[in-house]
């Protein structure tokens, strides 16, 4: 693919994703536009293990983007960063096609294990602001990871994450379409968790409060009984 090509199909990513652009010019004044370009450069380096150089040159990357990116990192086509500063990926991260990371995403290890031991992304995945994916799994294609998640095992495809840690709500495996792939409308299942709780207790209730009149209504009979 020729540069000028990649650029404007890279360019094209950043003003579908991205309401507040009103020119093409302005992507031109991206921080993660600028950092996905120089990750080709450093990536290309780190391939021909012009290691030092590889690193270098993604050091002054994020030095002036915000954006740490590992230049051993694979990153597929129309990678888009929101925003961007804060986020980091490490260096055995995989990431698919079409994703969507947003400020103060890390795509990190757990440790100072040896080999793959970053995450995997699939294609047209969305993760949202502040989330922490954290060890060498998948996560499926056309999922959602919900803001300040912290995701430290598998993720089927068609899911979305919430909670820390992520909890998985399945979609019924039905693929999540773009225009649904936002930040905002996700499940929350540690609030369904304590609706059902809340229920349950005021159905307990109702049971010990009838119950209690029943008793009294036994008591007030054992007491008449008595009298006659």
């Amino acid at each position: 693919m020729g540069l000028i090509r990649y650029v404007k199909e890279e360019m094209q990513v950043v003003m579908e994703r991205d309401a507040a652009i009103k020119t093409p010019w302005e992507v031109f004044l991206y921080p993660s536009f600028k950092a996905i370009l120089r990750h080709r450069i450093a990536h290309w380096l780190y391939l021909h293990k012009r290691y030092f150089l590889a690193r270098w040159y993604s050091q002054r990357t994020a030095r002036k983007t915000g954006i740490e990116i590992h230049p051993g990192a694979t990153i597929g086509k129309g990678l888009f960063i929101d925003h961007g500063n804060g986020v980091i990926i490490g260096e055995t991260t995989i990431i698919g096609d079409n994703v969507t990371l947003y400020q103060g995403v890390t795509l990190g290890g757990t440790g100072k294990e040896k080999g793959k031991r970053h995450p995997t992304i699939g294609n047209n995945v969305m993760i949202s602001a502040g989330a922490k994916v954290l060890g060498s799994f998948t996560v499926g294609e056309n999922s959602k990871i919900g803001a300040g998640s912290v995701v430290l095992t598998e993720v089927p495809p068609n899911s979305t994450v919430v909670g820390v840690p992520g909890r998985v709500v399945k979609r019924d495996n039905v693929r999540i379409p773009r225009e649904d792939m936002d930040q905002v409308h996700l499940p929350d299942p540690v609030k369904n968790d304590i609706d059902t709780l809340k229920q349950e207790t005021e159905r307990l209730a109702a049971a010990m409060e009838s119950w209690q009149e029943q008793v009294a209504a036994l008591q007030e009979w054992q007491d008449t009984c008595e009298k006659s």
